[in-house]
């Protein structure tokens, strides 16, 4: 998963018109390393999707801005807005991740 590198890309990416899954993580987060070990075929599975990761404590005033309270979290935009939002309570296994993917289209 590509990482993103400055605000300017981030503003960029979710400005596009399809979905853009951000994972906000931090370097000691020992979920956010679990979620790595499983993410590779859930991504594949959502080619309609593109996935980033972003450092929460680097981008601290846009994980703010994001109502990001807990790592790992997935963010989706599309067309510049925040759609979806899966909180990292339930962002531990992959079916909760799947199934968070799997209804983001009915939930739009």
């Amino acid at each position: 998963m590509e990482k993103i590198q400055s605000e300017e890309q981030y503003r960029n990416l979710i400005q596009d018109d399809g979905y853009t899954v951000i994972k906000y993580e931090t370097n000691w987060c020992p979920d956010c390393k679990n979620l790595d070990r499983f993410i590779g075929p859930i991504i594949e599975e959502n080619s309609d999707k593109r996935f980033y990761a972003m450092d929460a404590e680097q981008f601290q005033d846009i994980a703010e801005q994001n109502e990001v309270r807990g790592i790992p979290s997935l963010l989706v935009y599309k067309n510049g807005e925040k759609i979806a939002h899966l909180h990292s309570k339930y962002a531990k296994t992959p079916d909760q991740i799947r199934e968070y993917l799997k209804t983001l289209v009915s939930q739009v």
